[in-house]
Protein backbone atom coordinates (compact mmCIF):
# COMPACT_ATOMS: atom_id res chain seq x y z
CA UNK A 1 0.00 0.00 0.00
CA UNK A 2 1.74 3.42 -1.17
CA UNK A 3 2.69 6.07 1.80
CA UNK A 4 -0.03 8.95 2.63
CA UNK A 5 0.42 11.89 0.64
CA UNK A 6 0.12 15.41 2.08
CA UNK A 7 -0.48 18.97 0.67
CA UNK A 8 -1.38 22.41 1.76
CA UNK A 9 -2.53 25.20 -0.11
CA UNK A 10 -3.11 29.05 1.38
CA UNK A 11 -6.28 30.43 1.63
CA UNK A 12 -7.02 34.24 -0.50
CA UNK A 13 -8.32 37.31 -0.34
CA UNK A 14 -8.97 39.21 -3.09
CA UNK A 15 -7.54 42.92 -3.91
CA UNK A 16 -8.76 43.94 -6.54
CA UNK A 17 -11.24 43.27 -9.87
CA UNK A 18 -14.09 42.00 -8.77
CA UNK A 19 -17.10 41.36 -11.19
CA UNK A 20 -15.09 43.03 -13.35
CA UNK A 21 -12.93 39.83 -13.89
CA UNK A 22 -15.50 37.84 -14.92
CA UNK A 23 -15.93 40.04 -18.24
CA UNK A 24 -12.16 39.44 -19.07
CA UNK A 25 -10.81 42.12 -17.08
CA UNK A 26 -7.98 42.15 -14.83
CA UNK A 27 -7.73 41.23 -11.01
CA UNK A 28 -5.60 41.58 -8.30
CA UNK A 29 -5.29 38.83 -5.63
CA UNK A 30 -3.02 37.39 -2.72
CA UNK A 31 -2.20 34.51 -0.63
CA UNK A 32 -2.20 34.57 3.00
CA UNK A 33 -0.60 32.84 5.58
CA UNK A 34 -3.74 30.38 6.72
CA UNK A 35 -3.75 27.22 4.86
CA UNK A 36 -5.98 23.88 4.07
CA UNK A 37 -3.76 20.95 4.60
CA UNK A 38 -5.19 17.40 3.30
CA UNK A 39 -3.65 13.84 3.56
CA UNK A 40 -4.31 11.59 1.83
CA UNK A 41 -4.30 7.75 2.91
CA UNK A 42 -4.91 4.56 0.38
CA UNK A 43 -6.89 1.98 2.13
CA UNK A 44 -7.63 -1.96 0.91
CA UNK A 45 -10.91 -1.41 0.70
CA UNK A 46 -12.35 0.80 -2.30
CA UNK A 47 -14.45 3.02 0.09
CA UNK A 48 -13.48 7.12 0.38
CA UNK A 49 -13.48 8.64 3.66
CA UNK A 50 -13.42 11.98 4.51
CA UNK A 51 -12.93 13.53 8.20
CA UNK A 52 -12.61 17.34 9.24
CA UNK A 53 -14.11 19.91 10.96
CA UNK A 54 -17.00 20.10 8.99
CA UNK A 55 -17.96 16.38 9.58
CA UNK A 56 -17.40 13.00 8.79
CA UNK A 57 -17.75 11.68 5.66
CA UNK A 58 -18.11 7.37 4.02
CA UNK A 59 -18.72 5.99 0.53
CA UNK A 60 -18.61 3.65 -1.71
CA UNK A 61 -15.60 4.91 -4.21
CA UNK A 62 -17.96 3.62 -7.29
CA UNK A 63 -20.75 5.16 -5.86
CA UNK A 64 -19.83 8.70 -4.21
CA UNK A 65 -22.82 10.13 -2.05
CA UNK A 66 -23.53 13.51 -2.44
CA UNK A 67 -22.87 15.06 0.44
CA UNK A 68 -23.39 19.52 0.65
CA UNK A 69 -19.92 19.95 2.79
CA UNK A 70 -17.78 18.07 0.53
CA UNK A 71 -18.91 19.17 -2.91
CA UNK A 72 -16.01 20.58 -4.12
CA UNK A 73 -13.84 17.24 -2.93
CA UNK A 74 -16.32 15.39 -4.11
CA UNK A 75 -16.20 16.68 -7.31
CA UNK A 76 -12.42 16.91 -7.45
CA UNK A 77 -12.28 12.90 -6.71
CA UNK A 78 -14.75 12.77 -9.59
CA UNK A 79 -12.95 14.20 -12.27
CA UNK A 80 -9.65 11.92 -11.31
CA UNK A 81 -12.11 8.79 -10.78
CA UNK A 82 -11.63 6.87 -13.50
CA UNK A 83 -7.27 7.11 -13.00
CA UNK A 84 -7.64 6.13 -8.84
CA UNK A 85 -6.06 2.82 -7.61
CA UNK A 86 -7.65 2.55 -4.41
CA UNK A 87 -10.10 3.20 -2.02
CA UNK A 88 -8.62 6.20 0.77
CA UNK A 89 -8.61 8.64 3.09
CA UNK A 90 -8.76 12.26 3.71
CA UNK A 91 -7.81 14.17 6.31
CA UNK A 92 -8.77 17.87 5.92
CA UNK A 93 -7.27 20.44 8.59
CA UNK A 94 -7.69 24.27 8.10
CA UNK A 95 -6.35 26.83 9.78
CA UNK A 96 -9.47 29.26 9.08
CA UNK A 97 -13.27 28.76 9.46
CA UNK A 98 -14.81 27.70 5.83
CA UNK A 99 -17.63 30.99 7.03
CA UNK A 100 -15.05 33.67 6.57
CA UNK A 101 -14.57 35.09 3.04
CA UNK A 102 -10.58 33.23 2.91
CA UNK A 103 -11.07 31.42 0.09
CA UNK A 104 -11.47 28.14 1.58
CA UNK A 105 -13.34 26.02 -1.35
CA UNK A 106 -10.48 27.34 -3.75
CA UNK A 107 -7.81 25.85 -1.14
CA UNK A 108 -9.14 23.04 -0.05
CA UNK A 109 -10.26 22.52 -4.10
CA UNK A 110 -6.69 22.70 -4.88
CA UNK A 111 -5.31 21.18 -2.18
CA UNK A 112 -7.35 17.81 -2.94
CA UNK A 113 -6.41 17.60 -6.52
CA UNK A 114 -2.99 18.03 -5.64
CA UNK A 115 -2.54 14.94 -3.69
CA UNK A 116 -4.98 12.95 -6.14
CA UNK A 117 -2.55 13.79 -9.00
CA UNK A 118 0.42 13.44 -6.89
CA UNK A 119 -0.86 9.96 -6.26
CA UNK A 120 -1.95 9.03 -9.57
CA UNK A 121 1.14 10.73 -11.27
CA UNK A 122 3.91 10.09 -8.68
CA UNK A 123 4.94 13.37 -9.36
CA UNK A 124 3.97 16.95 -8.20
CA UNK A 125 1.36 18.43 -10.96
CA UNK A 126 2.52 21.24 -12.85
CA UNK A 127 0.60 24.43 -11.69
CA UNK A 128 -0.95 25.39 -15.03
CA UNK A 129 -2.79 21.17 -15.08
CA UNK A 130 -3.93 21.64 -10.93
CA UNK A 131 -5.37 25.39 -11.93
CA UNK A 132 -7.17 23.90 -14.70
CA UNK A 133 -8.39 20.87 -12.78
CA UNK A 134 -9.67 23.04 -10.35
CA UNK A 135 -11.23 25.43 -11.81
CA UNK A 136 -13.49 22.76 -13.52
CA UNK A 137 -14.13 21.35 -9.94
CA UNK A 138 -15.59 25.26 -9.21
CA UNK A 139 -17.49 25.74 -12.39
CA UNK A 140 -19.34 22.07 -11.84
CA UNK A 141 -19.83 22.83 -8.13
CA UNK A 142 -21.24 26.45 -8.62
CA UNK A 143 -21.59 27.10 -11.70
CA UNK A 144 -19.72 31.13 -11.89
CA UNK A 145 -16.23 32.32 -11.03
CA UNK A 146 -13.31 33.65 -12.20
CA UNK A 147 -10.84 31.22 -10.74
CA UNK A 148 -8.73 34.44 -9.32
CA UNK A 149 -8.79 32.75 -5.53
CA UNK A 150 -7.74 29.27 -7.28
CA UNK A 151 -4.99 31.10 -8.62
CA UNK A 152 -3.23 32.75 -5.53
CA UNK A 153 -3.68 29.16 -4.06
CA UNK A 154 -1.81 27.20 -6.61
CA UNK A 155 1.06 30.32 -7.20
CA UNK A 156 0.94 31.97 -4.09
CA UNK A 157 2.40 35.44 -3.16
CA UNK A 158 0.43 38.39 -5.31
CA UNK A 159 -1.10 37.27 -8.72
CA UNK A 160 -2.20 39.26 -11.81
CA UNK A 161 -5.05 37.13 -13.50
CA UNK A 162 -7.23 37.66 -16.08
CA UNK A 163 -9.65 34.51 -16.88
CA UNK A 164 -7.97 33.63 -20.21
CA UNK A 165 -5.94 31.98 -18.18
CA UNK A 166 -3.43 34.74 -17.56
CA UNK A 167 -1.45 34.84 -14.66
CA UNK A 168 1.50 37.75 -13.42
CA UNK A 169 3.05 36.84 -10.39
CA UNK A 170 4.09 40.54 -8.50
CA UNK A 171 7.03 39.70 -5.97
CA UNK A 172 5.74 41.95 -2.88
CA UNK A 173 4.49 41.34 0.31
CA UNK A 174 2.70 43.71 2.88
CA UNK A 175 0.34 43.54 5.97
CA UNK A 176 -2.98 43.20 6.20
CA UNK A 177 -5.95 43.08 7.77
CA UNK A 178 -9.10 41.42 7.03
CA UNK A 179 -12.20 42.22 8.89
CA UNK A 180 -15.25 39.91 9.18
CA UNK A 181 -18.24 41.31 9.03
CA UNK A 182 -20.72 38.61 10.51
CA UNK A 183 -22.61 36.77 7.81
CA UNK A 184 -22.10 36.49 4.07
CA UNK A 185 -24.16 35.53 0.60
CA UNK A 186 -22.97 33.23 -1.55
CA UNK A 187 -20.82 34.08 -4.25
CA UNK A 188 -23.24 32.90 -7.40
CA UNK A 189 -26.32 34.68 -6.05
CA UNK A 190 -23.97 38.12 -5.83
CA UNK A 191 -22.89 37.71 -9.25
CA UNK A 192 -26.54 37.11 -10.49
CA UNK A 193 -27.53 40.40 -8.87
CA UNK A 194 -24.83 42.38 -10.38
CA UNK A 195 -25.59 40.31 -13.63
CA UNK A 196 -29.14 41.87 -13.26
CA UNK A 197 -27.97 45.16 -12.49
CA UNK A 198 -25.58 45.18 -15.30
CA UNK A 199 -28.27 43.99 -17.72
CA UNK A 200 -30.46 47.00 -16.85
CA UNK A 201 -27.62 49.51 -17.28
CA UNK A 202 -25.32 47.80 -19.24
CA UNK A 203 -22.92 51.29 -19.94
CA UNK A 204 -22.97 51.97 -16.27
CA UNK A 205 -20.89 49.02 -15.53
CA UNK A 206 -19.08 49.15 -18.39
CA UNK A 207 -17.57 51.82 -17.06
CA UNK A 208 -17.38 51.00 -13.48
CA UNK A 209 -15.30 47.46 -14.99
CA UNK A 210 -13.26 49.37 -17.33
CA UNK A 211 -12.10 51.76 -14.27
CA UNK A 212 -11.36 48.62 -12.39
CA UNK A 213 -9.13 47.23 -15.18
CA UNK A 214 -7.14 50.83 -14.89
CA UNK A 215 -6.99 50.41 -11.65
CA UNK A 216 -5.25 46.85 -11.59
CA UNK A 217 -2.76 48.25 -14.18
CA UNK A 218 -1.49 50.52 -12.00
CA UNK A 219 -2.04 48.57 -8.99
CA UNK A 220 0.46 46.56 -10.68
CA UNK A 221 2.81 48.79 -11.29
CA UNK A 222 2.78 50.60 -7.75
CA UNK A 223 3.53 47.43 -6.36
CA UNK A 224 6.53 46.39 -8.44
CA UNK A 225 7.66 49.93 -7.50
CA UNK A 226 7.01 49.30 -4.15
CA UNK A 227 4.73 52.09 -3.62
CA UNK A 228 2.45 51.03 -1.08
CA UNK A 229 0.49 54.43 -0.31
CA UNK A 230 -0.23 54.86 -3.78
CA UNK A 231 -1.67 50.94 -3.75
CA UNK A 232 -3.51 51.97 -1.02
CA UNK A 233 -5.21 54.93 -2.39
CA UNK A 234 -6.21 52.32 -5.84
CA UNK A 235 -8.21 50.31 -3.01
CA UNK A 236 -9.61 53.51 -1.51
CA UNK A 237 -10.88 54.28 -4.87
CA UNK A 238 -11.98 50.89 -6.13
CA UNK A 239 -14.36 50.93 -2.40
CA UNK A 240 -16.35 53.35 -4.08
CA UNK A 241 -16.62 51.71 -7.26
CA UNK A 242 -17.93 48.65 -5.34
CA UNK A 243 -20.49 50.76 -3.76
CA UNK A 244 -21.62 52.21 -7.09
CA UNK A 245 -22.39 48.57 -7.87
CA UNK A 246 -25.03 47.66 -5.77
CA UNK A 247 -22.13 45.22 -3.52
CA UNK A 248 -21.98 46.65 -0.56
CA UNK A 249 -24.02 47.15 3.06
CA UNK A 250 -23.99 49.25 6.34
CA UNK A 251 -21.98 46.92 8.44
CA UNK A 252 -19.07 46.93 5.31
CA UNK A 253 -19.60 50.30 5.21
CA UNK A 254 -18.41 50.29 8.45
CA UNK A 255 -15.76 48.17 8.59
CA UNK A 256 -14.54 49.98 5.62
CA UNK A 257 -14.29 53.35 7.07
CA UNK A 258 -12.98 52.50 10.64
CA UNK A 259 -10.63 50.96 8.49
CA UNK A 260 -9.45 53.86 5.99
CA UNK A 261 -9.99 56.35 9.24
CA UNK A 262 -6.97 54.26 11.09
CA UNK A 263 -3.37 55.87 10.54
CA UNK A 264 -1.96 51.77 10.49
CA UNK A 265 -4.27 51.12 7.11
CA UNK A 266 -2.89 53.04 4.06
CA UNK A 267 -6.06 51.80 1.80
CA UNK A 268 -9.05 49.73 2.30
CA UNK A 269 -12.19 48.11 0.82
CA UNK A 270 -14.43 45.00 0.28
CA UNK A 271 -12.68 42.06 -0.62
CA UNK A 272 -14.72 39.11 -2.83
CA UNK A 273 -17.76 39.80 -4.35
CA UNK A 274 -19.43 41.37 -1.49
CA UNK A 275 -23.25 41.92 0.39
CA UNK A 276 -21.21 40.24 3.44
CA UNK A 277 -18.43 38.52 4.16
CA UNK A 278 -14.82 40.21 4.45
CA UNK A 279 -12.96 43.61 4.04
CA UNK A 280 -9.58 44.36 3.72
CA UNK A 281 -7.02 46.92 4.89
CA UNK A 282 -3.25 47.23 3.50
CA UNK A 283 -1.44 47.30 7.02
CA UNK A 284 -2.07 46.07 10.19
CA UNK A 285 -4.41 47.68 12.96
CA UNK A 286 -6.05 46.10 16.21
CA UNK A 287 -9.39 48.11 16.07
CA UNK A 288 -10.70 46.91 19.52
CA UNK A 289 -13.29 48.62 19.74
CA UNK A 290 -14.55 47.47 16.57
CA UNK A 291 -17.74 44.81 16.90
CA UNK A 292 -16.41 42.71 14.18
CA UNK A 293 -14.06 39.88 14.56
CA UNK A 294 -10.38 40.86 12.97
CA UNK A 295 -7.42 39.49 11.28
CA UNK A 296 -4.17 40.69 10.99
CA UNK A 297 -2.24 38.50 8.32
CA UNK A 298 0.69 38.14 5.70
CA UNK A 299 0.73 37.41 2.03
CA UNK A 300 2.85 34.36 1.74
CA UNK A 301 4.77 33.63 -1.15
CA UNK A 302 3.87 29.84 -0.73
CA UNK A 303 1.01 28.31 -3.06
CA UNK A 304 0.30 24.66 -3.02
CA UNK A 305 3.13 22.29 -2.02
CA UNK A 306 3.31 18.49 -1.38
CA UNK A 307 5.13 17.83 1.55
CA UNK A 308 7.48 15.32 1.85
Amino acid sequence: MAVSITTSAPGSLMLLGEHAVLHGHHALVCAINRRITVQLSPTSERWVKINSALGNYQSPLADLIKHSSFRFVLQAITQHHDQIPAGFTLEIDSEFSADIGFGSSAAVTVATHAALMHWINGVDPAQEELFSQSLETVHTVQGSGSGADLAASVFGGVVGYTTAPAFQPVEVSVPLTAVYCGYKTPTPEVILKVEQLRAADPEKYNRIYAEIDTCVMNAVSALENHDIPAFGHLLNRNQLLMKEMGVSSPELDEIVARLQGNPEILGAKISGSGLGDCAVGIGHAELPDLDYSVYPLEITPTGCRCHE
